[in-house]
């Protein structure tokens, strides 16, 4: 994996189209997720990248894209949500995938008494799947994982679990940001280009996996194992490279 001789330069930036995680990959990490932050540096980056490419410009996360777009204010991006549960085209039109929002209020039943039980964890609910955290409690991993397996196997025909750093999601089946960026890059004005994708944790390998099949440009932020081809240490290190397009 390599951080430096990327294919992506001034002179072909118009070719690409830019999809991006959001925290850890143009947010850092946070202790919570609702502390998280995008710095105005790197808003005014992804501004001017947008102009650059006509708009080929999308976020690719696991948050809802409510959340989405109060972090990335004031621009307003094509992005998908909720490892693609939900979506919105440059049109701005809203698709969600259908889920049985019932099936996830019982999960939350199942998992929201025992953050009091757990100091430091956090159930977050996104309406169409869950998040618990222990970033703030890593004594508990094996624990929340357990909780997590146990909730979601009266469900597992339609949910699943997705592990990432210091977080077990549940999410449902038929969602993955390989699905999303799949979706994205069929419609204009990302058909047609080369697609770069920079993820920072084991949520984006699927989005990865999908990016390397369309020929494109795969980029890992921080440490650890992954499929990409190239690496920055961190998102301030991304920005950085973004602002030299």
């Amino acid at each position: 994996m390599q951080s430096l001789s990327l294919p992506v330069t001034s002179e072909n930036v118009d070719k690409h189209a830019f999809l991006f995680d959001l925290d850890g990959t143009l947010a850092p990490i946070a202790a919570t997720p609702q502390q998280a932050h995008v710095p105005s540096e790197t808003l005014d980056v992804l501004a001017r990248l947008g102009k650059l490419t006509g708009g080929a410009i999308a976020i690719v996360s696991g948050r809802p894209l409510s959340q989405i777009d109060a972090l990335v204010q004031p621009l307003l991006l094509t992005g998908a949500g909720l490892h693609g549960a939900q979506w919105r085209g440059p049109d701005g039109v809203m698709h969600e995938l259908p889920v049985d929002t019932r099936a996830v209020a019982g999960m939350v039943e199942a998992l929201a008494p025992l953050v009091d039980r757990w100091p430091g964890t956090q159930l977050e609910h996104k309406g169409l799947s869950l998040a618990f955290h222990y970033r703030n409690a890593p004594d508990r991993e094996h624990d929340v994982r357990i909780a997590t397996e146990l909730a979601v196997a009266p469900h597992a025909d339609r949910f699943v679990l997705q592990p990432g750093k210091m977080v077990v999601e549940i999410k449902p089946r038929q969602a993955s940001k390989a699905g999303a960026i799949n979706r994205l890059m069929g419609m204009a004005p990302f058909a047609g280009r080369v697609p770069l994708f920079a993820g920072d944790d084991l949520t984006d390998e699927a989005g990865f996996q999908a990016v390397k099949s369309l020929g494109g440009v795969t980029i890992k932020i921080g440490e650890g194992e992954s499929v990409a081809d190239w690496r920055f240490p961190t998102p301030a290190a991304l920005a950085a490279w973004l602002a030299l397009l």
